[in-house]
Protein backbone atom coordinates (compact mmCIF):
# COMPACT_ATOMS: atom_id res chain seq x y z
CA UNK A 1 0.00 0.00 0.00
CA UNK A 2 1.21 3.34 -0.65
CA UNK A 3 1.32 5.95 2.30
CA UNK A 4 -0.91 8.75 1.43
CA UNK A 5 0.90 12.20 3.24
CA UNK A 6 -1.49 14.84 3.83
CA UNK A 7 -0.32 18.68 3.70
CA UNK A 8 -1.47 20.35 7.04
CA UNK A 9 -1.49 23.92 6.42
CA UNK A 10 -0.27 26.08 9.78
CA UNK A 11 -0.08 29.93 10.06
CA UNK A 12 2.84 31.39 12.02
CA UNK A 13 1.95 34.46 13.71
CA UNK A 14 2.20 36.91 16.73
CA UNK A 15 0.19 36.56 20.02
CA UNK A 16 -1.68 39.72 20.94
CA UNK A 17 -4.25 38.74 23.45
CA UNK A 18 -3.73 35.89 26.57
CA UNK A 19 -6.68 37.30 28.22
CA UNK A 20 -8.77 34.08 27.47
CA UNK A 21 -8.47 30.77 29.71
CA UNK A 22 -6.36 27.88 27.50
CA UNK A 23 -7.03 30.69 24.68
CA UNK A 24 -4.92 32.87 22.87
CA UNK A 25 -5.27 35.26 20.31
CA UNK A 26 -3.09 35.16 17.53
CA UNK A 27 -2.56 37.76 14.56
CA UNK A 28 -1.33 36.42 11.49
CA UNK A 29 0.14 39.04 8.32
CA UNK A 30 -0.02 38.28 5.05
CA UNK A 31 0.84 40.02 1.44
CA UNK A 32 -1.81 39.80 -1.24
CA UNK A 33 -1.74 41.74 -4.54
CA UNK A 34 -4.04 44.73 -4.61
CA UNK A 35 -6.87 43.53 -7.79
CA UNK A 36 -6.69 47.51 -8.98
CA UNK A 37 -3.83 49.21 -8.07
CA UNK A 38 -1.07 46.33 -8.70
CA UNK A 39 0.21 46.69 -5.25
CA UNK A 40 1.33 44.72 -2.49
CA UNK A 41 -0.74 45.09 0.90
CA UNK A 42 -0.56 44.14 4.52
CA UNK A 43 -4.01 41.88 5.38
CA UNK A 44 -3.94 40.88 8.92
CA UNK A 45 -6.14 38.05 10.40
CA UNK A 46 -7.00 37.05 13.83
CA UNK A 47 -7.28 33.53 15.36
CA UNK A 48 -8.52 32.03 18.72
CA UNK A 49 -6.13 28.72 18.79
CA UNK A 50 -6.35 26.56 21.70
CA UNK A 51 -3.52 25.73 24.26
CA UNK A 52 -2.56 24.16 27.65
CA UNK A 53 0.51 26.59 27.63
CA UNK A 54 1.12 29.67 29.16
CA UNK A 55 2.46 33.03 26.57
CA UNK A 56 2.75 36.29 26.61
CA UNK A 57 2.15 39.08 24.24
CA UNK A 58 4.43 39.67 21.21
CA UNK A 59 5.25 35.73 21.13
CA UNK A 60 6.14 34.19 17.93
CA UNK A 61 4.32 30.69 17.40
CA UNK A 62 2.79 28.69 15.01
CA UNK A 63 -1.04 27.36 14.65
CA UNK A 64 -2.56 24.43 12.77
CA UNK A 65 -6.29 23.72 12.29
CA UNK A 66 -7.80 21.25 14.35
CA UNK A 67 -11.81 20.00 15.00
CA UNK A 68 -14.16 22.76 16.19
CA UNK A 69 -13.39 23.49 20.15
CA UNK A 70 -15.39 25.82 20.37
CA UNK A 71 -18.15 29.00 18.68
CA UNK A 72 -14.63 30.97 17.34
CA UNK A 73 -12.05 28.30 18.25
CA UNK A 74 -10.99 25.99 15.11
CA UNK A 75 -6.92 26.11 15.48
CA UNK A 76 -4.74 24.68 18.24
CA UNK A 77 -1.20 26.14 18.96
CA UNK A 78 1.79 23.72 17.71
CA UNK A 79 4.72 23.48 19.92
CA UNK A 80 7.97 24.67 18.24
Amino acid sequence: MTEITKHIQKLRGTVVSTKMPKTVVISVTRLAKHPRIHKYVKITKRYKAHTEDTFEVGDYVTIQPSRPISKDKRWIVVKE
